[in-house]
């Protein structure tokens, strides 16, 4: 049985679009000759930046798109960015940089969830945004995040639609009102906290590790490294179709095999080394032991050659006429090539030589996936480029041997096995804390408040809650709900009478009638006679109802596991030694009123040490409220939570 599946996953994809500030002035050809010259101009401005960059899937583009829908024309562009999220962030850095380069153009972004950028900052919106309203309301503008607001009242604002606006009328809107509709500075920074970093973060997501592949591998990544990402794509995606071309290698055969550098993505060196993997004895790849030095080099290499396989083994020549695209032969190549060396892309270089070559190669690969797409039923498939590479590039082995004795050395892959401290880092670094606002272990126990829990439970519970979810009591400037408990009681005080000085249940106390909801507007003085004696008959059951429940419960133990407050006035030892009897319900009995903060904390802290250091209920709930339990150093086990 083969031991590997196809996987099942959904493609990920992000789309963006580039419009040009409206001018009504220029008629349709006229404003697609300009949008393809803006085209060219921003992929030559971006290239040295976009050329080198290691793609998971596919790689930046655009494209002009005509006007449809009551949708203008634009600049669009599409990504795949499958597994590596931080390709999808990368763009987003990318299209910041565009509209921030050219103010002219204002440009959105979406993906499978939507509005990814809103999602990232949904700690920081307006209560007023939701999915349902924020249909091409953000953007990007002068390389910052823009999001046009909705108007508080109908007309309050003459240049606010009531609706969600349509493109021609937000484009319109940022060109009128730039300064009014800048996200705030809690958005922004959530969504720049995002991409900090680049382009220097670039490199830092790269990893160098050393492969034992056969020589024409080798010589095929020296001119085109991305292919690296659709090989690993192969393998890791593999069905047992797939492996039936590696029973036999017919184009990288094992005995071709040398050691090379190869570079990866972070994000395609996981995914190749995570997979377990045997190949066919048929294929001629053997592995070392397991304790040999370069055994994870033999791996890494055995993996990355199936995958090269794999695609070469896809690629039907009977179609390889009708799909050739030669990029020299493009009317967009010379003006490309011209706007690079402007650029200095080429750093100088002596035109012909070997670092010229590759740069140029490198440029003509660029211009072919993300200037001058051809259509998708065209387009040339890695395995066709790979055997391409193969068949008019000539490589020497030797010389490739020679290489390999001066081999750079590899990256240290411990980021691969995190530890808890450094797992919990990152968390907190993507939850966007500060290293500022950081403190000692030590500090944290000594400034911790176990009131801080009670009351941010009691803010919970306060705060209003819909269909779509509770909120969170994380801001403090929020301004409370507002409920007159004390008119409200009023109110059935006038219907029920005085209320029992003391009551030996909880039935219908002042807690009870704060869980009402302040929503319903109830106004008894105003009922109708019927109405008043309707609704005093219910409350007068819910009473019988509550005090029989006290009554059963009053049979059992449930009371014991509660702690109680200590009585204001001292309570006779007769008391407490007959408690059985109090517990039976015969006679007049005192009961200690619960200490519900003292259960609430202990509960909580119960529960809490519980986790034994995982994820569990009770700390995302303090997390979700910004309450921050100090480390538990007591490691001794106890039947029941502390009392104190």
């Amino acid at each position: 049985m083969e031991e590997s599946m196809k996987l099942a996953m959904v493609e990920d994809t992000m789309e963006y679009r580039l419009f040009l500030i409206p001018d009504e002035s220029r008629d349709p050809e006229k404003h697609k000759e300009v949008l393809q010259k803006y085209i060219e101009r921003i992929m030559t401005q971006f290239a040295p930046m976009l050329v080198s960059y290691i793609w998971q899937n596919q790689p930046f583009n655009l494209k002009y798109k005509p006007g449809k829908g009551g949708v203008p024309a634009h600049m669009f562009g599409m990504t795949k960015f499958g597994d590596n999220i931080e390709d999808e962030w990368f763009i987003v850095y990318v299209i910041k940089q565009i509209t921030k380069e050219f103010p002219e153009l204002v440009a959105r972004i979406e993906d499978n969830d939507g509005e990814f950028l809103l999602i990232e900052a949904a700690d920081f919106l307006p209560k007023w945004l939701d999915p349902d309203n924020s249909t091409n309301r953000v953007f990007f503008h002068h390389g910052e995040l823009c999001i046009i607001p909705a108007p508080r009242k109908s007309g309050e604002e003459s240049w606010l639609p009531n609706t969600p606006p349509t493109i021609p009328q937000a484009l319109n809107i940022i060109s009128a009102h730039p300064e009014k509709i800048l996200a705030s500075e809690s958005i922004r920074a959530a969504v720049n906290r995002r991409i900090r970093g680049y382009p220097e973060k670039i490199q830092a997501s790269l990893h160098r590790a050393h492969c034992f592949l056969p020589a024409g591998i080798v010589a095929v990544l020296k001119q085109r490294p991305r292919l690296v990402a659709a090989a690993v794509q192969a393998f890791y995606l593999r069905d047992p179709i797939d492996l039936r071309a590696c029973r036999v290698f017919k184009t990288f055969l094992p005995e071709t095999r040398i050691m090379t550098s190869v570079t990866f993505t972070k994000c395609l060196y996981a995914q190749l080394v995570q997979q377990r993997f045997v190949p066919d004895r048929r294929s001629g790849y053997r592995l070392p032991p397991p304790s040999d030095p370069q055994y994870r080099a033999h791996e890494l290499g055995m993996k990355l050659a199936h995958g090269f396989e794999i695609l070469c083994s896809k690629y039907s020549p009977h179609f390889s006429d009708c799909k050739k695209s030669f990029v020299t032969a493009s009317p967009l190549w010379a003006s490309f090539l011209e706007s690079l060396k402007k650029n200095d892309y080429f750093k100088g270089l002596i035109e012909g030589s070997a670092q010229y070559r590759e740069r140029l190669e490198m440029a003509e690969n660029y211009f072919q996936l993300s200037v001058n797409q051809p259509e998708s039923s065209l387009a040339v498939s890695p395995g066709e480029e790979i055997l391409t590479l193969l068949q008019t590039m000539p490589f020497d082995i030797e010389d490739l041997k020679k290489e390999a004795a001066n081999l750079p050395p590899e990256d240290d892959d411990q980021w691969l096995d995190l530890s808890a401290d450094q797992l919990e880092q990152l968390l907190q670094e993507a939850a966007g804390k500060k290293e500022s606002e950081s403190i000692s272990k030590e500090e944290k126990e000594q400034s911790y408040n176990l009131t801080q829990v009670s009351e941010s439970v009691k803010s919970f519970i306060s705060k209003v809650s819909t269909h779509k979810g509770a909120e969170l009591p994380r801001e403090p400037s929020e301004a409370p709900i507002t409920f007159d408990a004390d008119s409200f009681l009023n109110y059935f005080d006038k219907i029920l009478g005085p209320r029992p000085h003391e009551s030996d249940s909880d039935c219908l106390d002042e807690e009870d009638f704060e869980c009402l909801d302040s929503d319903d507007d109830l106004d008894l003085e105003t009922q109708e006679p019927g109405e008043e004696a309707s609704l005093k008959g219910t409350l007068d059951n819910l009473k019988s109802y509550m005090a029989q429940m006290d009554q059963e419960l009053a049979q059992t133990c449930i009371g014991k596991s509660f702690t109680t407050r200590k009585q204001v006035e001292p309570v006779s030892r007769t008391t407490d030694n007959n408690s059985d009897e109090e517990d039976s319900g015969t006679g007049e009995s005192v009961m200690a009123p619960v200490d519900v903060d003292l259960n609430l904390v202990s509960n909580i802290l119960e529960s809490y040490s519980s986790q034994a250091g995982l994820a569990g209920p009770a700390s995302n709930l303090l997390h979700s409220m910004g309450v921050q339990l100090p480390d538990n150093t007591d490691h001794r086990p106890t039947s029941k939570p502390m009392k104190n």
